[in-house]
């Protein structure tokens, strides 16, 4: 019977379209995924593998149904990465390659995302374009008006919304959202931030003229006509042992079901597979079944009793059957449940998620698994009704009997769920008025999902008028409280049935509030228990409080007047009553401002151009390292690390035989060729191995790699192998600082890194009139989370000979880290790195280990070795931010002076020293921001059995800069002074800075800092807001705000770097530099300067130079000595390196170019000048090494800024309002890229200082592996007001142009957000303190960082809620 149904629906070939090409694929593997697919098997590369698991969106493609019945074409975003092949038969593609590109012309989208400078390392880009294309065929689908030219029927709030999903690292976001913004038909257009398309002063009219045009009439295709005629029924795949069924009824459903075994891992039920992100598939399974063709389970019905959705119905199209219910019907209390759990629904994940995945999914998900479902909880409040069918039997259960069931068997389905019409007139028990309340909460880390709830709520009551008084009656009222460590969404019974006939008042609220505390109790093993339960307290306040209050608020003037009077004026209050800031989508981002001061001094330098390339990063053109195409007989290799701190390596062998399907060798260090080391990465302070020898020294060392014939083969195998350790008779890891320093475990600083002592130490504690001593400060790590992993290809070459291409900073260190260890001569290694899917310093020394195995397999195997190492992974072995633990003493005078400050650092290293020994130079560049009076030190840098710790933006940077922070901020506590005027009284004068920086200060002129730090104080309105905010605390119980100001120093050094000019015969200019262009606009200031110094020649056609200029890859054996790129100055030496190149062909040229004046008596062009130099044999090719002077190699950056918060007391949330930044860039290089660079540095600081945790388990192994548990910003949690002045501080003789560097001071500003935050909370605990009416809340707390959701709430008071009600019984108010 089962052969008879698959011969009848069975089909030989996969057939759909990807940008309008036919792909008729006749057998594959069923796990394939639409990613894979397209990256191995097309030529269109632009979909990128990030995360793999759904979380990130660049992978985002648009895939279009056709419905045959009604003639219409369904497009909507997916992430491929998640999407099965099989699972798109005849459905159509769109990648960013199929709107537009270089040859037959860039999309309005491309041209627009470059023109607004929304791209920087360019990874995330394509999907961020196919986002907000998806929006815009969307939007003009819908019956809006029609827009004005130009424009599309978006709105603005759309257009945000489109790319909320979306994760970029680079840009800060705010650029990528005028992009989008631009669009929209309500635009202001004066509202978008600054572009290449028009100047600030040029009138709106011209402004839009200039937008490059979006053509309403002239659409993309998205569906082929083609496609629209080939047979749409199911496929069924036959591949060896696995195979793909396409049921399209229950009964044939039915029958496959019973013909298999009852085994969860030999059949996937298949809708949109997104499951598999948060449930990770090591092994396939043995048959996958697409119910999504099934009528029954797709199937959406509604009736006056509710609304039933099919078990495949996705979550967008319930949460779109939801807001359509209203037909004019229905009673309008019960649409409006509908409504909000359609609002809810649409803070669950991502758009791209919530269009594949289906509402039954994630139901048997948290049935089977115990995910923490929003819709169980939602659903469950509401009294929802589900059908489950086992064999031929039908069941109906209510949600909650589902749930609290045994896991659903691999033979038993769920068909629908049936959420109710609740009409408030039905079961009315009194004579009076029912009215019908329903609210969702959630908790999460942001507002607009991709992000699980810490707790999620639903409630939904009944109340009407008491005519007893003019108090509130709940008749009927059902509590469900979800995701906070239980199994499953539960009813909170308890706290019904003690509500439930109550009159509502503060008491009774009190009471409930102690029952929900005895009920949601999450189970061991839950992080942060007290958090959730604190928030389940404040949910259910927020929800009663406002009728609990209206005894208070109305009964008094309400005796006499008839009670539904008394209902609806409580109502009003409750939906009025702002305390809580209720809104069912926050704004995401208001008007930002950019300040530039532009200079034509030295054009086209100092132009505010468009950043090189990325036009091409918009179109998925732009080729990065795992773009290469595969070379023939190439091989996929995965890392096998180890997962003790510290044991020895007895063996390593696969879990079952499905391990080695594909899998080609298991290298090891047993490998290594003669003549060759077990080197992994090198740096001046020494080497680490690549992998661990017979003894693994932390979890996450590298043991072996695993080959295989495909990646996902590879990865596989690396996941199913056991590696066998020993630890007997080993000492115990070093897992601590304390433990190194107990175990005396240090690297050595070289004297030429140790920072020297400032001032007299005792002289100063002896003239303080106050003193902290011993204070603790612990800092956490920071995950790179650069969008594009490590990766590299590794090609042998003949004549013993290796190409390999790395996606790395620092192209020469790989180089010779290859050669010794393969034991060849260096002229034997060529490394060629193009661009950079994002670094931050993570891609530098961490980089090398990945180019270093390929090449070793490839080595060892012949045959080409490639490796994209999985985000887990990646995570896993990064390393990171260094931690550290500081100890501090300070002493200051009465006046918030500060005369000395006494540091004990320990920073956690990890095993290898990497860059670590430098540390205490950098921290101390940053730290001695302020006038300390005397600064004394002790740092010490530890060895710990923990991965080695590398550079990250800013490294020890912008730990320092918060270290000075809190010892500011303490004081300012125990003098209880106004902290802003602490810094500003121990701010440099331009003596003391030349006492601290020494060397380094520069001139009287070159300190911008006093002048910004007044500037920024008006410009932000500073004092006028912290005026405002004291008020706006004074009037508000629950929602706190807080400002702050924070200066920055942040000393920088240059380093050499080469370059290479080359002209061709043709006049176009080749240019080489040792930089990286990691999507920090090198390539392009190195474009300018190439142009601006070959202008100098004084010819024709010198104005147009820019458009000839090419920057090229970086060649090792092309351009050595090309160093780190790094530090941020490498893009300003590598400038000067090509003037000087420039320079010296110019120098060449002249004479020629005087000989034809001579001749002609009048004007050259450039190409006659070319080509007379050629003709006379004149060397244009030149080759510099810029070596910086070393009496000004170092200097000094200068910023500020201001950040003003709102935190939420019930929650902990934190929303940044508003953030204003003065930056002195000098003379900018670029404007557009330095405003990027600033923007992007401090959102990444954002993330270190509020959101971004890195924990591991008691081994030292990372345990927040993937986009799931590590947040870093979105565009949700950045400043909805971001302004950004570039100041233009003048000449600087000894600068590259006078200008200076923007790639990390800035990330040292987001520590004004934290500041902020903490001002907030010392608001609320001063309240607090005036409940309770005790001194029992110090007022010199800490906040940690990241200052997350938990650590907020905690300081603002767990149980703020029972001590403000307990505050309000007592009648103390």
């Amino acid at each position: 019977m089962v052969d008879q149904i698959e011969s009848e629906s069975s089909r030989n070939s996969l057939v759909f379209a990807v940008n309008g090409e036919r792909f008729d694929v006749p057998s594959i593997d069923p796990s394939t995924t639409l990613l894979e697919f397209l990256r191995s098997q097309t030529r269109f590369k632009s979909v990128k593998l990030s995360c793999g698991e759904g979380g990130c969106g660049a992978c985002v493609v648009l895939l279009s149904k056709y419905n045959p019945e009604l003639d219409q074409v369904d497009d909507f975003t997916v992430s491929s990465c998640l999407t099965l092949l099989c699972s798109v038969n005849g459905c159509s593609i769109t990648t960013t390659e199929g709107l537009g590109n270089s040859k037959a012309g860039f999309h309005a989208i491309h041209q627009r995302f470059s023109g607004f400078h929304a791209s920087q390392c360019g990874f995330c880009t394509p999907g961020m374009c196919v986002s907000l294309f998806s929006a815009l065929v969307n939007a003009e689908k819908t019956h809006r008006p029609e827009p004005p030219p130009g424009f599309s029927k978006l709105t603005v709030s759309e257009a945000e919304k489109a790319i909320a999903g979306n994760l970029c690292r680079c840009t800060g976001y705010r650029s990528i959202v005028d992009a989008c913004k631009s669009f929209a038909a309500d635009v202001d257009i004066e509202d978008l931030g600054f572009n290449a398309f028009w100047g600030k002063q040029e009138s709106k009219e011209v402004k839009i003229s200039r937008l490059p045009l979006w053509k309403r009439d002239d659409q993309i295709c998205t569906f082929p006509e083609f496609l629209k005629k080939e047979n749409k029924s199911a496929a069924y795949l036959d591949l060896k042992k696995v195979c793909w069924l396409s049921p399209v009824s229950i009964s044939e459903l039915q029958i496959l079901l019973a013909n298999t075994d009852n085994n969860q891992h030999s059949v996937k039920l298949v809708v949109g597979n997104t499951g598999m992100g948060y449930y990770k598939e090591v092994e396939p399974f043995d048959k996958y079944i697409d119910i999504s063709h099934i009528p029954e389970l797709s199937m959406i019905r509604r009736d006056h009793t509710g609304i039933e959705i099919g078990a495949t119905v996705t979550i967008s199209k319930a949460i779109e059957a939801l807001k359509d219910y209203d037909k004019g019907e229905f009673h309008s209390e019960g649409v409006m449940v509908f409504k909000k759990i359609a609002a809810h629904m649409e803070k669950i994940s991502t758009g791209f998620i919530r269009n594949s995945a289906s509402v039954g999914g994630n139901l048997v998900m948290a049935q089977r698994n115990n995910f923490p479902s929003d819709i169980s909880t939602v659903l469950l409040s509401v009294d929802s009704i589900v059908t489950v069918m086992t064999g031929h039997k039908c069941e109906k259960l209510r949600l909650e009997e589902f749930l609290e069931s045994s896991p659903l068997d691999a033979k038993s389905i769920l068909v629908s769920v049936k959420i109710p019409h609740w009409d408030p007139c039905r079961n009315r028990t009194s004579e009076t008025k029912s009215t019908l309340l329903f609210e969702t909460y959630r908790a999460a880390p942001r507002p607009l999902g991709n992000a699980l709830s810490h707790l999620n709520a639903a409630f939904l009551a009944e109340v009407s008028p008491s005519k007893m008084c003019g108090g509130i009656m709940i008749n009927n009222c059902q509590l469900a409280f979800g995701a906070y460590g239980t199994r499953h969404a539960m009813r909170a019974r308890t706290v019904e049935a003690f509500l439930i006939g109550k009159m509502l008042n503060l008491n009774v609220l009190n009471e409930a509030i102690k029952l929900v505390e005895a009920f949601v109790v999450p189970e061991d093993g839950t992080s942060n228990p007290a958090f959730r339960s604190s928030l389940a307290v404040g949910f259910l306040f927020q929800f009663l409080v406002s009728l609990a209050e209206t005894e208070s608020k109305i009964c008094s003037d309400q005796m006499n007047v008839y009670t539904d009077t008394v209902l609806s004026k409580a109502l009003k209050i409750k939906q009025t009553d702002d305390q809580f800031d209720q809104t069912e989508f926050p704004t995401l981002l208001s008007s930002a401002n950019q300040v530039l001061e532009l200079s034509r001094e030295y054009y086209p330098v100092g132009e505010p151009i468009i950043k090189s390339g990325a036009p091409l990063q918009a179109s998925g053109e732009a080729v990065y390292v795992d773009d290469i195409p595969s070379p023939a007989n190439c091989l996929y290799g995965a890392f096998v690390y180890s997962t003790k701190p510290l044991a020895r390596i007895k063996g390593i062998k696969f879990k079952s035989k499905s391990a080695t399907y594909g899998a080609t060798a298991l290298i090891s260090y047993k490998e290594i060729p003669v003549g060759g080391e077990n080197v992994g990465s090198k740096t001046i302070f020494g080497t680490e191995p690549l992998f661990s020898d017979e003894l693994a020294h932390y979890a996450g060392q590298r043991v072996a790699i695993v080959v295989a014939d495909t990646q996902k083969n590879a990865d596989r195998a690396a996941n199913l192998t056991v590696v066998d350790y020993d630890m007997e008779n080993l000492e115990p890891p070093i897992l601590s600082v304390e433990e190194a320093v107990e175990r005396s475990s240090f690297f050595e600083v070289p004297p030429f890194l140790s920072p020297k002592q400032i001032g007299d130490l005792l002289k100063g504690m002896d003239e303080a009139d106050h003193k902290i001593l011993s204070a603790e400060i612990k800092l956490g790590s920071q995950y790179y989370f650069y969008m594009e992993t490590q990766t590299a290809l590794a090609v042998p070459d003949e004549d013993n000979c290796m190409v390999v291409y790395s996606s790395i900073q620092c192209p020469e260190f790989a180089h010779a880290t290859i050669a010794r260890c393969l034991g060849i001569p260096e002229h034997n290694v060529r490394v060629i790195t193009r661009r950079v899917g994002g670094g931050f310093g993570g891609k530098a020394i961490k980089a090398m280990p990945v180019a270093t195995a390929c090449a070793f397999a490839a080595h060892k195997l012949c045959r080409p070795v490639r490796i994209y190492v999985n985000r887990k992974t990646d995570m896993i072995m990064a390393g990171g931010r260094h931690p550290m633990k500081i100890t501090y003493s300070v002493g200051f005078k009465a006046n918030g002076k500060i005369t000395a400050l006494q540091l004990n650092i320990l920073i956690n290293a990890g095993f290898s020293a990497d860059i670590s020994p430098a540390m205490p130079r950098n921290m101390l560049g940053a730290l001695k921001k302020y006038d300390w009076g005397a600064l004394h030190f002790d740092i010490k840098v530890c060895r710990t059995n923990l991965p080695s710790r590398s550079a990250m933006r800013a490294p020890g940077e912008v730990q320092a800069s918060f270290i000075a922070e809190a010892v500011i901020e303490h004081v300012a506590s125990t003098l209880s002074m106004d902290v802003d005027s602490v810094r500003n009284i121990n701010l440099h004068t331009y003596n003391s800075l030349n006492l601290f920086y020494e060397g380094s200060a520069g001139e009287f002129m070159e300190y911008t800092l006093p002048s910004i730090w007044d500037k920024l104080a008006v410009s932000a309105s500073f004092k006028q807001r912290s005026g405002m905010i004291k008020e706006f605390n004074r009037s508000n119980l629950w929602r706190k705000k807080g400002i702050s100001r924070v200066p920055i120093l942040h000393e920088v050094t240059v380093r050499p770097t080469p370059g290479k000019v080359s002209i061709l015969s043709d006049g176009s200019v080749v240019v080489e530099v040792g930089g990286i262009e990691l999507g920090q606009g090198l390539w392009t200031k190195a474009k300018q300067m190439a142009a601006f110094a070959l202008s100098s020649i004084q010819c024709g056609g010198t104005m147009d130079l820019l458009e000839k200029v090419r920057v090229v890859q970086t060649d090792t054996l092309s351009l050595i000595q090309g160093g780190f790129t790094a530090g941020s100055t490498t893009s300003e030496s590598s400038c000067e390196a090509v003037r000087l190149c420039c320079s010296i062909l110019v120098e060449r040229l002249m004479p020629i170019r005087e000989g034809l004046l001579q001749q002609k008596m009048c004007s050259i062009n450039w190409e006659t000048l070319i080509q007379q130099a050629y003709g006379q044999a004149v060397n244009l090719s030149v080759n510099t090494l810029f070596v910086p002077d070393l009496s000004s190699m170092s200097y000094l950056n200068y910023g500020a800024a201001v950040s003003e918060v709102e935190v939420n007391l019930l929650t902990g949330e934190t929303t940044i309002l508003r953030s204003d930044i003065v930056y002195d860039c000098g003379q900018s290089l670029n404007p557009a890229v330095d405003l990027g660079q600033i923007e992007g540095a401090f959102v990444q600081g954002i993330g270190f200082f509020m959101f971004e945790e890195y924990p591991t388990n008691t081994d030292g192994l990372v345990v927040s592996e993937g986009t799931w548990t590590y947040k870093i910003p979105t565009v949700d949690t950045i400043p909805k007001q971001f302004n950004v002045e570039i100041l233009n501080s003048g000449h600087h003789r000894n600068r590259v142009l006078s200008s200076k560097a923007s790639g990390e001071p800035p990330l040292l500003l987001a520590v004004s957000v934290h500041c902020a935050t903490r001002a907030a909370i010392r608001e609320a605990r001063q309240q607090l303190q005036s409940w309770t009416e005790s001194n029992g809340f110090d007022s010199k707390f800490n906040l940690e960082v990241p200052a997350t959701m938990p650590v907020v709430k905690e300081l603002c008071g767990f149980d703020n809620v029972q001590m403000y009600l307990q505050w309000r019984i007592d009648g103390r108010e």
